[in-house]
C-alpha cells in the first residue's frame, strides 16, 4: 500500500520537477513510511512520485516508481493485485521473464505483454495507479472496480496532476485553495463528498472502475485555451472498464436456485477472497468488531491460518454501543490473539485535533474516529489488517431497508395531498405519532430518524424516500443562503430499469455510492495515516457478483438479516454469541456533544466565526445546536457534518 502522485504540463516556471515533486510525495509520508521513489521526464515536463509501505517483495526490487522491462512503461501503484500469481506464471508460459516477486511488477508487464485494457479485466485487486506510456506520450490514470482505493486528479495551471491524496496537491507551489461550495453542500447533504467531486474547485475524484487517459493534445490544448475548472473537467472523460450496474444486470440474469447453491457458492468465493487475502510478507491480522462481518471473515482466516491470527476490537464505556465482550467471546472461541482497546473521553478529546490532517478532505461520518483509534492500535501489532466491510450492502444487513420499505407501505395509502397535511400534523406532536410505527419496525437508538419522519411522508417516490432517509441536512437553502446549486452536480446512482425492487435499488446505490465515498475512504483515510494497509475481502468483485446472484428473499430467511452470512458463520461459530441485536461501528456521539464535546462543539460553532466563514446561517445553526442540547431533537449527525467542515476549515480552509 503506497501513496502516489505527480503532474504534468507546460509550465516554465517549473524548473525544479524533482524537488516539487518530491515534496508532494513526502506530504503522503504517512501513507508509504518504507521508501520514496521520483522519476522525471524533463523535455516532456512529467514528475512522478511514490511512497512505499512494503508489504510484498521487501527488497529494493519493490521501489517504484517502476520501469518495465521493454523500457516502454513507467508506473507508480497503491494497491494490492491478489492474483498476481496466477498473472505471473501466465507471463512466465508467453515468456516474459522477472527481476523480483512484487505484484507491481507483474501488473507492469502484464501491460507491456497484453496492453492496459486486457490487462484490467484479469486483475484481482484494490488499486490506483498511475501509468506512463513514453511511446505514445500517454498518462493513465486507473482505480479499482469498487473504489477501495483512492485517486484524485485535476488541473493547476496548465499542469496536469494527480494524487492518492489531497495534502499532495497542496504542495504543488502554485496549488490555490479555492473551495468549491458545491461541495460543502454535498457534505452537509450526505456527511461526505461524493465522486467525482472534491473539496477544491478543478480537483476531481476519479470514479471506481474507470480509467483516464490523458495524452500530449490534452495538455497542449490547456496551455492554449486556460478553460473553466468545469471545461476542464469536460476536457478530460473518464472510461469505464467494469461497471457496477452491468455486473448487477449479468449477475440477476443467473440466479441461484436454491438456499443450498447459494451457501456452498458463497462459502467457495468468499474462504478464496480470505486466503488471497493473507499473502503478505509481513504481519497480518484483522479487525474484530463481534458483527457477523467482521466474525466471518476471522472465522475463515483462522481455518486457514497454521496459527492464532491477530485480532483487533475496540470498545466503549456505554453499553449501548459496546461490542468489545462479544468479539473478546467470539476471539475465544476461534482461538485468535485478540488485543482490545477501550477509549477514554481523554483519549477521543486527544485525538480530534488530528481529524483533518488524517481524513485531508471534510468527512464527516462520526465512526471516523473508532477506526482511526482502531488503526492505531492495530497498526502497532502488524502492517496488513482484513476488514469485514461491504456485508451490510451486499447482503441486505441495515435497518434502514426494512424501515423504508414498511414507511413505503405505509404511505401509499394516501394521495401526496393528504400526506403533506399529516405531515404538519405530526410535526406538531412529533413523539406522540412517531411511537407505533418505531416499534412495529424494532428501531433502536432511531431519534435522528424520528425528526425525519415528517419530511418522510412527503416524499413521492421509493427512491426519494430512500434518499431522504439518507440525508442530514434537508434544507441546504436554509443552512447555506449563499448557496446555488450547480446544474452538473445530479449524479444518477441507480438503475430503474435493471432493478425493479426498491430493496434493490438502496442496495445499489449504497454500493456505488455510500460504500465508496464513505465506508472505503473512512478506513482508506484513517488506516494510512498510520501506514497500516486494509483489504477488504468481501468487496472481492467475485464475491460481489455472487451476492447478486442471490434473490432477496434469501438476505431475510428465517426472519434473519444477512442470512447467507449468518449460515456461514455458524460453521464456525456459535449461534448465541451472533444472534443479538445490530450494532453497528457507531459512537455516543449525541451524548459526547452534551457533555464532554459541548465546549469543543460551541467554539466551533461560535456566531462570530460563523458570520466570518461566511457558509452558514448563524441563526438556523443555532437552533439546531440548542434543539439538540435540550434534548427536543436528536440532530448529533447533522452537527458532526458542521463541526467536521469547521475543523478542517480551521486547519486546511483558509
Amino acid at each position: 500500500m503506497c501513496g502516489i502522485t505527480g503532474f504534468w504540463g507546460c509550465d516554465e516556471r517549473l524548473d525544479d520537477l524533482n524537488g516539487i515533486v518530491g515534496r508532494m510525495a513526502d506530504a503522503m509520508s504517512a501513507r508509504g513510511p518504507d521508501d520514496r521513489g521520483i522519476w522525471v521526464d524533463a523535455q516532456c515536463g512529467l514528475a512522478l512520485g511514490h511512497r512505499r509501505l512494503a508489504v510484498l517483495d521487501l527488497s529494493a526490487e519493490g521501489h517504484q516508481p517502476m520501469v518495465s522491462s521493454c523500457g516502454r512503461y513507467v508506473i507508480v501503484f497503491n494497491g494490492e493485485i491478489y492474483n498476481f500469481g496466477q498473472l505471473k506464471s501466465a507471463l512466465v508460459q508467453e515468456g516474459c521473464a522477472f527481476r523480483g516477486h512484487s505484484d507491481t511488477e507483474v501488473l507492469i508487464e502484464a501491460i507491456g505483454q497484453w496492453g492496459i485494457q486486457k490487462t484490467l479485466v484479469q486483475l484481482n485487486g484494490m488499486f490506483a495507479f498511475a501509468l506512463w506510456d513514453h511511446q505514445v506520450q500517454k498518462l493513465f490514470l486507473v482505480r479499482d472496480r469498487l473504489g477501495i482505493k483512492p485517486l484524485y486528479y485535476g488541473w493547476i495551471n496548465n499542469q496536469f496532476v494527480f494524487a492518492s491524496e489531497l495534502k499532495a496537491l497542496w504542495a504543488h507551489p502554485h496549488f490555490q485553495k479555492d473551495i468549491q461550495i458545491d461541495a460543502v453542500a454535498l457534505l452537509m447533504h450526505y456527511g461526505y463528498i461524493p465522486a467525482p467531486h472534491s473539496i477544491f474547485r478543478g480537483i476531481y475524484k476519479l470514479l471506481p472502475g474507470t480509467f483516464l487517459s490523458v495524452s500530449r493534445e490534452h495538455i497542449l490544448q490547456r496551455a492554449t485555451f486556460s478553460p473553466t475548472p468545469t471545461a476542464a473537467q469536460t476536457l478530460l472523460q473518464p472510461a469505464v472498464y467494469w461497471s457496477a450496474q452491468n455486473m448487477v444486470a449479468q449477475s440477476m440474469d443467473q440466479p441461484v436456485v436454491s438456499s443450498d447453491e447459494a451457501l456452498s457458492l458463497l462459502h467457495e468465493r468468499l474462504s478464496e477472497a480470505v486466503l488471497l487475502r493473507m499473502v503478505a510478507d509481513v504481519p497480518l491480522g484483522a479487525f474484530l468488531s463481534g458483527g457477523i462481518d467482521s466474525s466471518t471473515i476471522v472465522a475463515l482466516m483462522q481455518v486457514q491460518s497454521a496459527r492464532p491470527v491477530k485480532t483487533f476490537s475496540i470498545g466503549f464505556a456505554e453499553t449501548d454501543y459496546n461490542e468489545a465482550p462479544w468479539a473478546c467471546a467470539i476471539a475465544r472461541h476461534l482461538g485468535t490473539d485478540h488485543t482490545e482497546l477501550y477509549m477514554s473521553n481523554k483519549e477521543i478529546m486527544d485525538q480530534l485535533p488530528l481529524l483533518p490532517e488524517v481524513f485531508d478532505e471534510p468527512f464527516a461520518d462520526s465512526s471516523q474516529i473508532p477506526q482511526w483509534m482502531i488503526s492505531r492500535l492495530t497498526r502497532q501489532h502488524v502492517t496488513v489488517c482484513l476488514s469485514g466491510d461491504g456485508g451490510d450492502e451486499l447482503f441486505c444487513g441495515y435497518d434502514r431497508y426494512r424501515f423504508c420499505r414498511l414507511l413505503w407501505r405505509c404511505m401509499t395509502w394516501a394521495p401526496i395531498g393528504v400526506r403533506r397535511v399529516l405531515a404538519r400534523v405530526l410535526s406538531q406532536f412529533p413523539e406522540r405519532a412517531y411511537h407505533h410505527i418505531l416499534q412495529r419496525v424494532r428501531q433502536t437508538k432511531s431519534s435522528d430518524k424520528i425528526a425525519k419522519l415528517a419530511g418522510a411522508i412527503q416524499q413521492e417516490t421509493p427512491d426519494a424516500l430512500y434518499e431522504f432517509v439518507m440525508s442530514l441536512w434537508n434544507d441546504i437553502p436554509e443552512l447555506m443562503p449563499n448557496f446555488v446549486p450547480a446544474k452538473d452536480l445530479d449524479r444518477s446512482f441507480l438503475s430503474a430499469a435493471v432493478l425493479s425492487d426498491s430493496t434493490h435499488r438502496m442496495m445499489f446505490r449504497d454500493l456505488v455510492h455510500y460504500l465508496p465515498d464513505d465506508l472505503l475512504t473512512k478506513v482508506d483515510r484513517a488506516s494510512m495515516g498510520v501506514g497500516l494497509e486494509v483489504r477488504v475481502p468481501l468487496l472481492d468483485h467475485h464475491v460481489v457478483a455472487t451476492a447478486w446472484r442471490m434473490p432477496l428473499w434469501m438476505h431475510s430467511l428465517e426472519g434473519q438479516s444477512k442470512w447467507p452470512l449468518r449460515q456461514i458463520l455458524y460453521r464456525y461459530v456459535p449461534r448465541h454469541l451472533i444472534d443479538r441485536p445490530k450494532m453497528g461501528f457507531g459512537v455516543p456521539i449525541d451524548r459526547w456533544l452534551r457533555g464532554p464535546l459541548r465546549m469543543w462543539a460551541e467554539d466551533l460553532l461560535d456566531e462570530g466565526r460563523l458570520k466570518r466563514d461566511g457558509y452558514f446561517d448563524p441563526g438556523v445553526v443555532h437552533r439546531v445546536w440548542a434543539a439538540h442540547l435540550s434534548g427536543k431533537r436528536q440532530a448529533h449527525q447533522a452537527i458532526w457534518c458542521l463541526l467536521a467542515f469547521q475543523t478542517w476549515l480551521a486547519r486546511f480552509g483558509r
